[in-house]
């Protein structure tokens, strides 16, 4: 099958897209930037071409036969339980190894009981959240969902044995992160139908039927673009890397044609871009200092409060002021998040003056780079987060008016579609 590969190497996410011929989207894949990006890249396309192989089944099963708002719903199941099982393979070799690190501890017996008991309350709380549809699979990735859940279950030990899993913990998570796990897209379903609510096997034969067919399908790309901030890295020849301004526009044009200004805010930098009608970059500016006003900044703050990353939006959006947050460094607003809570202000406010500090930043650049035009298409990671949304459109209408917003569920993967559409256009196969 004619495929077209894009994959955007970001600093905290990594993301791949996979175009049929028509340059519609077949395929999303992302997982963590890990230490090794060459992984992170690969797990990115390989998510891709499973999840392109689930449309792909989905297309000939509906096809087939049953209503798609029923079909929705079955491989909505169908996907949370592929998920679970590639997440137990991980979860066994973490486990495996923080075991093995333990064989010469002098207190193996007692720590080794515990640990067991740990890991396997973390496997079936995390099991549960698959089943009951509470894991988002594009933006919870096996160390957050791991480390999370674990440490909730080996805080009720005391301080010492705390302390000695979480080193296990630390010792053991990256080299088994690192490693790529080989799977069978066609294998992995039977197992993932097994696990399927009883009342669902009605429609297995019929998936069963395609199973094979879409499984041996070639999904070797025809042409492939890699961007993002690692892109470099990546091990492609030249001819296959594009900068990720050029992408992020172009994916963001691809999405909303009458776009004029993209405004992106990842994980380790800030682009303002201005696009003409073509989708072609006329000016930009980007941070070009350090990772104040990102991704990583909320996150910095998410592992300053023990918080995850999805929590800060929504208790900034409890806030009722906004505390003034003085300086967008990093570190600096950590001591200054530590200063506010200390004196007694409610975390919701000290968040929601975090965000708006972000917010004002970014929009510091999109002055520089000419301001906002209509429409205006926010994207990125950071799109995500409910309470920068609020402070992007308020600071929008102040500044310059009443203009269209363009926001998509599909925002933090524009780079790769931008990325995946040069490679489908560079073969002409696009207008």
């Amino acid at each position: 099958m004619i495929v077209y590969l894009g994959i955007d190497l970001g600093s905290t996410t990594s993301k791949a897209i996979i175009l049929d011929p028509t340059g519609e989207i077949i395929g999303r894949g992302i997982t963590n930037t890990r230490s090794d990006y060459n992984v992170a890249a690969e797990i990115a396309r390989m998510e891709a071409e499973f999840n392109s192989r689930f449309s792909l089944l989905r297309r000939r099963v509906e096809a087939d036969g049953g209503s798609p708002v029923e079909w929705a719903r079955i491989f909505d199941l169908l996907d949370s339980r592929f998920h679970f099982l590639q997440y137990l393979s991980r979860h066994e070799r973490l486990a495996t190894a923080m075991t093995d690190s333990i064989k010469h501890d002098s207190s193996r017996a007692d720590l080794a009981e515990r640990l067991q008991a740990a890991l396997q309350q973390t496997l079936e709380a995390i099991r549960t959240r698959f089943f009951d549809g509470q894991v988002n699979s594009t933006s919870q990735f096996f160390r957050d969902l791991f480390s999370a859940t674990f440490m909730r279950m080996i805080d009720k030990f005391d301080r010492l044995t705390f302390d000695r899993l979480v080193s296990v913990y630390d010792r053991s998570i990256n080299p088994v992160e690192n490693q790529i796990i080989s799977f069978d897209f066609a294998e992995l379903t039977e197992r993932s139908l097994e696990l399927m609510p009883a009342e669902t096997g009605i429609v297995w034969p019929l998936i069963r039927k395609y199973l094979r067919e879409v499984a041996a399908i070639s999904l070797d790309p025809t042409d492939y673009i890699g961007t993002g901030y690692g892109r470099q890295l990546l091990p492609f020849e030249e001819k296959h890397i594009k900068s990720e301004i050029l992408c992020h526009a172009l994916g963001a044009h691809d999405y909303f044609p009458e776009t004029r200004t993209v405004l992106d805010i990842g994980g380790q930098d800030t682009k303002a871009i201005q696009v003409d009608e073509h989708g072609l970059v006329t000016s930009f500016q980007m941070n070009d200092r350090c990772a104040a006003g990102c991704g990583r900044y909320l996150g910095y703050i998410a592992d300053e409060m023990s918080i995850s990353v999805s929590e800060l939006g929504p208790l900034a959006m409890a806030a009722d002021h906004e505390t003034n947050i003085c300086s967008t460094c990093t570190v600096f607003a950590g001591a200054e998040l530590r200063e506010h809570l200390n004196l007694g202000e409610r975390k919701e406010n000290v968040l929601a003056g975090l965000h708006l500090a972000i917010v004002q930043r970014a929009f510091a650049l999109l002055a520089r780079s000419g301001g906002a035009r209509n429409e205006f298409t926010f994207t990125g990671g950071v799109a995500r987060n409910a309470a920068v949304v609020k402070y992007v459109s308020n600071m929008t209408r102040t500044n310059y008016g009443e203009l269209t917003i363009n926001l998509h569920p599909d925002s933090i993967f524009m780079g790769a579609l931008g990325a995946a559409i040069f490679g489908l256009r560079r073969k002409g196969a696009h207008a």
